[in-house]
């Protein structure tokens, strides 16, 4: 099961500005490009900040200082390499509550750039790209099971898993597997196991055998009683 990467979901950046980039140019930029933020980088391109919209929108307001990037951006700055899968990134932009995150090399030089809309991307996948990837990786590679027997339904992101297991501590994990496959929005447990039948089953034969024994027994233990005293009924002497 391969999980997108950032590579495969941030918008590679021809748009930077360094940090002596004035107001005005900024401004442009963004409008041009239709874009809310501008990464600044140095003389190397490895990224020092960030200035957005709301920063722009900050410094006209405040109307002191200087009007260049390095004045108005955000930073330190926060960076993600594009082998990350793309929960990663998240936790990293929740955890600093960030919208955006510059994608840096090996080098710590600027690629790209991953924002809140290129990860909502994973959940524009089709249902039917998610339901091939969980019969085939999940069900047949991962876990080693007949699909056969399972029903796998689903729609806009909602998974409904149904069918018959082996065992029930399949199940659980067979969920857990599914609610990682990208694009996943919800799933539904509706599975039923074989091991269940089983024990049931087992159950009443048990309990059926165990009477029978009791019967057995209680048989035994008359003719035993019936030897000790004798062809009449009265003990033996």
């Amino acid at each position: 099961m391969r999980h997108r990467s950032v590579a495969d979901l941030m918008t590679p950046t021809a748009v930077s500005v360094q940090p002596g980039t004035p107001f005005k140019e900024i401004a442009r930029l963004l409008d041009e490009y239709g874009i809310t933020a501008v990464p600044v980088v140095d003389a190397d391109d490895r990224p020092v900040g960030v200035v957005s919209e709301a920063d722009l929108l900050r410094r006209h307001t405040a109307k002191d200082g200087p009007s260049t990037a390095e004045a108005m951006m955000s930073s330190p700055v926060f960076v993600a390499r594009p082998s990350w899968t793309a929960v990663e990134a998240a936790r990293l932009m929740e955890r600093h509550r960030v919208k955006r995150l510059p994608v840096v090399d090996a080098d710590g030089r600027l690629i790209g750039v991953l924002s809140r809309s290129d990860l909502l991307q994973l959940f524009l996948r089709r249902d039917r790209a998610i339901q091939e990837e969980i019969l085939e990786d999940v069900v047949t590679r991962i876990l080693g099971l007949s699909p056969a027997s399972l029903h796998i339904d689903v729609a806009e992101g909602r998974v409904t898993l149904s069918g018959t297991l082996p065992r029930k501590g399949v199940g659980p994990i067979f969920v857990r597997l599914c609610e990682d496959v990208d694009g996943v929005v919800e799933v539904v447990d509706r599975l039923t196991y074989e091991d269940e039948d089983r024990g049931e089953g087992a159950g009443e034969d048990e309990g059926a055998g165990a009477d029978e024994a009791r019967s057995a027994d209680d048989g035994g233990d008359a003719a035993r009683a019936r030897d000790d005293r004798g062809p009449q009924g009265f003990d033996a002497a």
